[in-house]
């Protein structure tokens, strides 16, 4: 674990199992995947990136679990499920998504899934 990294989950500590989990399994199943710690959020890339984890509000405060990760992710469709938190088309074609994960069994097929197209979507971009 990087110094970065550390200093994202600064404050939210109680968050960093989620994170571990989630990058071991992108990682795992998604080849050539780069990871990037920032101030504000943490980026998987392939040729692009692909998804970011952050702590966005993505709901009131009072209706985020604790402790939690939003999992951002874009595709070339909108995706309709109750896991969405929300959605924006911020470029004709391109999907962006947020979930909010607060369990290790949360990071499901369902949700690999995603990533696996959110990759493939972001590698077929120039």
């Amino acid at each position: 674990m990087d110094t970065n990294t550390l200093l994202f989950f600064d404050g939210h500590l109680d968050a960093l199992p989620l994170f571990e989990a989630l990058a071991q399994r992108i990682c795992a199943e998604i080849d050539g995947v780069s990871v990037q710690a920032k101030k504000s959020q943490i980026s998987f890339f392939n040729r692009h990136m692909f998804a970011c984890v952050s702590f966005l509000r993505v709901r009131k405060k009072a209706d985020l679990p604790s402790p939690y990760l939003v999992l951002t992710f874009g595709l070339g469709r909108r995706v309709l499920s109750p896991r969405i938190a929300r959605t924006a088309e911020p470029y004709p074609g391109r999907w962006t998504h947020h979930v909010v994960l607060a369990t290790p069994a949360e990071i499901d097929d369902t949700l690999m899934a995603w990533l696996h197209e959110a990759a493939a979507f972001s590698a077929s971009k120039r």
